[in-house]
């Protein structure tokens, strides 16, 4: 890449700005949200998730492909199937559940096809032409919809002869049936949700304002917030935020209805970097008690156990009064200011220490074993339990954001077994406590480290491949 600078000052070449990343910014409410209002909110909740279920339903299958893209005629099927009407429901939220729904059969529609490539190019059965058939297929929406329902493939003209061109002295018949075989074995054809705490909402249906409230000494103090729209015809509530921002945006509204708040997600653009000096591979871990070990030993968020035992604590402790006082408006605020004392200060740690991780690992990749999925029963109920209370994957969460803004890979390898192989010899060994030990080639080191030190590892063995 070539750098034009200007006839001021030399180009800086230690960081360039590039394309553009989502994240994820929250709001939240400043005091508890009335029964009353909490219950409005949770039958547009309750709405939502019905009408996303109908669209699935009616739009899931294979049926209705030729309908999701652009997904205008969807749109207008579901404004003559009357269940707007029947659920009284605003348009606002409507049709942003019709859209939510679709936006998920896409995806899982893209899935499938992924998983259909991967099939196909490990396939010894099929030859090179017959593969390469398959994929224009998959990369054709129209064919792609034609095959499955056993219709004839009808393309633009210039993709007409290139498909023409691909179908000659090969098994139509064969390949066809072949995917279709494979679409009903891996498509998940009946999707459906069951949960109602959260939904979607647009410019329409929200207004960023100031409340008056009048207090025990009679003065009138005003209130940031958001207004809400309801069910009922221009009413809206009211919830004062923790904070003055305002957006214009689509939001996601997070229903908590065990404190009665809420919490507002709000995507931001924001421009990603890429820095010419990060070349490093590194292999992580990360642990509950320090936050991430590097293969090299390295230490980042050594006091990140101190706080979450702080925040357990205080959870624990407060459960009791918290049920007590539940009707009690100054014990439930005095509550929720404490525990969102205590989530911003983990939040604000966790940010730092990966920030200065990045800042002085320079990494151009980072290896990260990759937890086990969740089990009701088996080996992994105990793992699983320490994930659950260990704010459910928040440096995960924060990693993968940071790694996004700074144009760093982060690559997940196979996670089993990673912390009791040894990382010298590949035999099993054992840990007592933090220390590794592996009894066939004497190697010592923090359990943490070993496991980084698998991890990157695994990592470049798989790359190798």
């Amino acid at each position: 890449m070539v750098y034009k600078g200007g006839t001021g000052g030399a180009v800086d070449k230690s960081q360039k700005r590039s394309e553009t990343a989502c994240r994820i910014i929250r709001q939240y409410n400043r005091e508890p949200i009335s029964d009353e209002d909490m219950k409005k909110l949770q039958e547009i909740a309750d709405d939502y998730r019905r009408v996303k279920n109908y669209v699935y339903t009616r739009y899931g299958g294979i049926g209705s492909l030729s309908k999701l893209y652009p997904g205008y005629t969807v749109q207008n099927e579901m404004t003559n199937s009357g269940l707007r009407a029947k659920l009284a429901m605003p348009s606002v939220y409507f049709y942003r559940a019709v859209f939510d729904a679709l936006g998920d059969i896409k995806s899982q529609w893209a899935r499938t096809k992924s998983k259909l490539l991967k099939l196909i190019a490990r396939n010894e059965n099929l030859n090179a032409q017959e593969k390469h058939y398959l994929r224009f297929l998959l990369k054709a929406n129209n064919a792609f919809d034609a095959v499955l329902n056993q219709k004839p493939i009808e393309l633009p003209q210039e993709m007409q002869d290139k498909y023409e061109e691909l179908a000659v002295e090969i098994d139509l018949e064969k390949l066809h049936r072949y995917l279709n075989r494979q679409v009903r074995k891996y498509h998940v054809r009946m999707m459906h949700t069951d949960k109602a705490d959260g939904f979607y909402i647009t410019e329409k249906a929200y207004r960023y304002g100031e409340s008056q409230n009048g207090c025990e000494s009679n003065f009138h103090t005003k209130r940031h917030g958001i207004y809400i729209a309801t069910k009922e015809n221009r009413k809206r509530v009211f919830i004062p935020l923790t904070d003055e921002n305002a957006y214009t945006k689509q939001l996601y509204i997070r229903l908590l209805p065990e404190s009665n708040g809420i919490e507002i997600h709000i995507p931001i653009a924001i421009k990603t970097k890429t820095h010419w000096d990060y070349t490093n591979e590194i292999g992580l871990s990360v642990g509950i008690l320090c936050m991430l070990s590097t293969h090299e030993g390295n230490v980042y968020g050594a006091q990140f156990g101190a706080l979450h035992q702080e925040w357990v604590e205080y959870m624990s402790m407060a459960a009791g009064t918290y049920r007590r006082e539940k009707e009690n408006n100054a014990g439930r605020k005095k509550y929720l200011a404490r525990k969102a004392k205590l989530d911003a200060k983990i939040e604000s740690y966790v940010n730092q220490e990966i920030n200065r991780m990045i800042q002085t690992e320079k990494p151009k990749i980072i290896y990260l074993p990759k937890l086990p999925a969740n089990s009701s029963a088996g080996h992994n109920r105990k793992i699983n339990y320490s994930v659950g209370i260990w704010r459910k994957g928040l440096i995960r969460e924060r990693l993968q954001q940071k790694c996004l803004e700074h144009s760093v890979q982060l690559v997940e390898v196979f996670g089993k077994g990673i912390s009791s192989e040894c990382s010298v010899c590949g035999a099993e060994g054992r840990y007592s406590g933090d220390v590794f030990r592996c009894s066939i080639c004497g190697y010592q080191a923090d359990k943490k480290v070993n496991a980084a030190r698998n991890a990157i590892k695994r990592g470049q063995e798989k790359a190798d491949h």
